[in-house]
């Protein structure tokens, strides 16, 4: 680490001197920001930079002063000095990436590193899908404990705020925040039955949520295509909407369908923010199966005229073609209910079996069936809980069938009956197209759907979609510098500010002077996916540095082992003390 000589802008390290590089890349840069006027001694200083703060405008040449976990100045130059200085050599300097659709609940207690995600430039982990980790009864916590595969763990806690406040003692390189999970409340007050709530149920339920969003919950999230959660009709969501609402969060949806009744789905969530006023963010906005991609304009259409009106709509999506899911959302969602335990009892039972086949089988079956909308060919199984079936993992469905001499359908309740388990399972469902189109519109934010996992010891027993080490990589290496489809800025923006305007948070998602320093340096030439679906387990490359609330985490590509990360709590935080970024309740 040199001294930085001011007035020679200059780096001195003894006798030698390195001059301060020119601007790289060939950037069209804005011009200077004003001169800072904060003076004092900082515990950090990032030199030579291209600032690219996160609110979309063009990046500048600048610095970025650092104390106590927060950054306290930010412009061409930072005045005060500094008990570290670091020079990124003209590399862009923009807020740390939030992650809007993180499924890094377990990879985090296995390795607090977050290393996937991380190298990415990722600082926030924002989970909980449908399904939350917490609030547990007896008998969701012992399902919990037995739907374990190689992530092995002790569930001592019993609610949300509990498991993230275990996460921050442990010690993570990563902040987390989470929804309560609507399937969670449903399961914990009602079981795993195709069953509708009595009111004094739905008061329960509405009560768990309340208790959520007072911990710190971001919202209520709710994933439908999945039993138990498909179970859920409108005004049971419109309750725990309302609820959400009322502590200052948002309702997120993974809507009931993303194929043949996309805009009735999408009209579903809608109605839930006109009843609720609450805002309403879609998971993996989509027009899956191809036979169905003709629906997408008119999915954006309806969300826009609903923005338009006022609403406050938004939606996230990943840079890949494929769907991340379970071989189970092809299964019906009679067949599944009251659990795995009694669709495998069912499937002992030769009518009720056929029957089951007969409605995968058909192109109309009434319910998000992936694989109508995949095919045998286009499902590639992923992983397996059971040491006896892990040698099928990276096989499509349709190569196995071959291999068993069975139907393709009949091998998809096979491998769920005998694997005890949902099966892990990728879905090619979009085209490249589509996803050209989604990376261009300026109000999606993106989100992996994959955990944070290492390319290292139990993580690399199974297999896992591409995306856990790239989708962000990807954005800005194949969509922004070789395809152009948007903007530097624009890209990092989407990934930054506007996630934490749609979660609410006051001071995180930009480079603004007395916000969390939640900082990434990149080179924009350089960074890179290189993770494939036959070798998954790879990490992305062209991310220098990250400091996650002031802490060095990674460094020179590699991450320290520091533990810079905080529970993010939302706006209906009863404790709110502003020391984790959410906005004071309204």
């Amino acid at each position: 680490m040199g001294v930085f000589d001011r007035s020679r802008r200059k780096f001195l390290y003894g006798s030698c001197v390195m001059a301060v590089m020119p601007l790289a890349h060939g950037w069209t840069v804005a011009s200077a920001r004003p001169m800072s006027a904060t003076d004092g001694e900082h515990d950090l200083h990032l030199v030579n930079g291209i600032i690219v703060d996160g609110d979309g405008r063009p990046g500048y040449r600048g610095e970025v002063a650092i104390s106590k976990g927060r950054i306290v100045d930010i412009g061409q130059r930072v005045s005060g000095t500094a008990r570290q200085v670091f020079d990124v050599q003209g590399q862009v300097i923009a807020p740390g990436f939030i992650n809007m659709l993180s499924w890094a609940n377990e990879t985090l207690i296995a390795d607090g590193r977050a290393q996937s995600d991380l190298r990415q430039g990722v600082t926030l982990e924002v989970m909980g899908e449908g399904w939350s980790m917490g609030p547990y009864s007896k008998q969701t916590r012992q399902t919990a404990i037995d739907a374990q595969t190689d992530i092995h763990y002790p569930v001592t806690w019993n609610s949300l705020d509990e498991y993230l406040s275990m996460l921050e003692r442990k010690g993570i390189s990563v902040n987390v925040a989470s929804f309560i999970g609507a399937t969670t409340v449903r399961e914990v007050v009602l079981g795993y039955g195709d069953v509708q709530p009595t009111q004094e149920q739905l008061g329960q339920m509405v009560a768990l949520v309340g208790d959520a969003m007072r911990d710190g919950a971001l919202g209520v999230a709710s994933a439908i295509p999945y039993a138990p959660g498909s179970y859920a009709h409108a005004p049971e969501l419109v309750a725990l909407a309302r609820e959400a609402g009322r502590h200052g969060g948002i309702y997120a949806t993974h809507i009931r369908s993303e194929s043949e009744t996309l805009l009735e789905a999408i009209d579903e969530a809608i109605d839930v923010s006109r009843k609720t006023r609450t805002p309403v963010h879609i998971y993996h906005l989509k027009a899956a199966g191809v036979q169905y991609k003709a629906k997408f304009p008119a999915a954006v259409a309806r969300i826009e005229a609903a923005r338009s009106a006022g609403l406050r709509i938004s939606a996230d999506i990943y840079s890949y073609t494929s769907a991340w899911a379970i071989l189970t959302i092809g299964i019906p969602p009679w067949a599944q209910a009251g659990g795995l335990d009694a669709f495998i009892e069912r499937m002992n039972d030769k009518a009720q079996r056929a029957r089951v086949v007969a409605e995968i089988s058909s192109p109309k079956a009434g319910w998000e069936n992936f694989y109508q909308l995949a095919g045998p060919g286009g499902t590639l199984l992923v992983a397996f809980k059971s040491p006896a079936l892990q040698h099928l993992a990276g096989k499509t469905l349709a190569q196995v069938a071959e291999m068993r001499g069975t139907s393709p359908v009949d091998t998809l309740i096979d491998l769920v009956v005998e694997d005890r388990s949902p099966v892990s399972s990728i879905f090619f469902l979009t085209d490249e197209a589509q996803v050209r189109e989604k990376i261009q519109i300026p109000w999606l934010a993106f989100g992996s759907d994959a955990g944070a996992p290492s390319a290292e010891g139990m993580f690399l027993n199974t297999l896992t979609h591409p995306r856990s080490y790239g989708n962000f990589s990807r954005v800005l290496g194949h969509y922004v510098r070789t395809e152009k489809l948007l903007s530097l800025e624009q890209a990092i923006h989407r990934m930054t500010a506007l996630p934490a305007s749609i979660l609410r948070l006051a001071d995180r998602g930009r480079l603004q002077a007395g916000y969390h320093a939640d900082v990434v340096v990149f080179d924009p030439a350089r960074i890179e996916t290189h993770a494939t679906y036959e070798h998954p387990h790879i990490y992305s490359t062209g991310v220098s540095h990250v400091w996650v609330n002031g802490t060095h985490v990674l460094k020179d590509g590699e991450p320290t082992g520091a533990h810079g990360g905080q529970v993010v709590r939302g706006r209906g935080w009863a404790k709110d003390d502003g020391h984790n970024g959410a906005s004071n309740p309204s």
